[in-house]
């Protein structure tokens, strides 16, 4: 019989034996029946290049949040709540419970996606395998800051490559829910690119640095790099100490980057006046009144002059 035995009816979730040549790729206690129908492995229980570009991705994200979420399980008597934004077919949200929340009785793990489909069949899967504690809701990541549906505060918050405003989204939801963590892997943003083509022409004649997005690509560019220097600052500013390093190789994403951020409750001043004075600088600084505004005890630093 094959190593690699696939589920039936109620038997206990298959394991990948220690002589299997896959025992080099896939994690210690990986459900097999979980990676297959991820379509990660296949029926015979192989791998192909692109799902091992995926589930390496996937591994390494899951060996920052692992740790971290260890820290914060202890720390919380092992009551841990995970909100997962813009979760897609939920890879890493069905990882992530595999791997550790399943064994984590007082946890539970919410996926968020606008498409339907996705979502019902995430319910269906969670449901096959049984992951009582996964729940998946049909909304947008800014709509869930206010449904009734989902707990008044989070430990973790994991945006993966969501699109456009979705990791601003997800920041203000986590604010909101008094995050404890955010784990956040960035997507394009074209709200600061925008910003800053509307105010091309005033801010060539005001300042040589526009000259860092006179091009549109460069405008993109730059209004990308700009937007996760921002939310770091943004998130300092609320008391999170952050850090920023690559997620993976440029074989595997052009968009790497990740942003870790753990609560201190220590909220800098020096980071709220960095973040105005570039908003000021890069003549976009409407963006106080709207993306980054700024917390109530440095509510005079939102205020634009008259």
């Amino acid at each position: 019989m094959n190593d690699v035995t696939r589920y039936k009816g109620k038997n206990p979730t298959p394991r990948l034996p220690l002589t299997n040549p896959l025992a080099d790729e896939v994690r210690p206690g990986q459900s097999i029946q979980l990676l297959q129908e991820l379509h990660i492995l296949t029926r015979d229980g192989k791998l192909n290049q692109d799902s091992r570009r995926k589930l390496k991705q996937v591994y390494h994200l899951y060996q920052f949040i692992e740790k971290l979420i260890t820290e914060l399980s202890h720390a919380g008597g092992g009551l841990l709540t995970l909100a997962d934004h813009g979760a897609g077919k939920s890879y890493l949200g069905f990882i992530l419970y595999d791997l550790y929340f399943k064994n984590l009785a007082n946890s539970h793990l919410y996926g968020i996606e606008t498409r339907p489909e996705l979502v019902q069949k995430s319910q269906a899967l969670a449901q096959r395998l049984g992951f009582g504690r996964m729940s998946f809701l049909n909304i947008s990541v800014a709509d869930s800051i206010h449904s009734s549906a989902l707990p008044a505060s989070f430990d973790v918050v994991t945006a993966l490559h969501a699109c456009d405003t979705a990791t601003d989204d997800a920041i203000a939801f986590g604010l909101q829910k008094n995050t404890r963590a955010f784990v956040l892997v960035p997507c394009c943003q074209a709200e600061v690119a925008r910003h800053l083509s509307h105010n091309k022409a005033l801010s060539l004649n005001r300042t040589p640095l526009a000259e860092l997005w006179r091009h549109p690509l460069h405008t993109r560019e730059m209004g990308s790099q700009v937007t996760n220097v921002l939310r770091c600052l943004y998130l300092e500013a609320h008391g999170y100490q952050v850090t920023v390093t690559e997620l993976v190789g440029w074989e595997h994403s052009m968009k790497n980057e990740l942003i870790l951020a753990r609560y201190t409750g220590q909220r800098k001043r020096s980071s709220a006046l960095r973040l105005r004075a570039i908003l000021e600088e890069l003549g976009i600084q409407a963006l106080l009144d709207t993306r980054f505004t700024l917390p109530n005890e440095n509510s005079h630093d939102n205020a634009l002059p008259a």
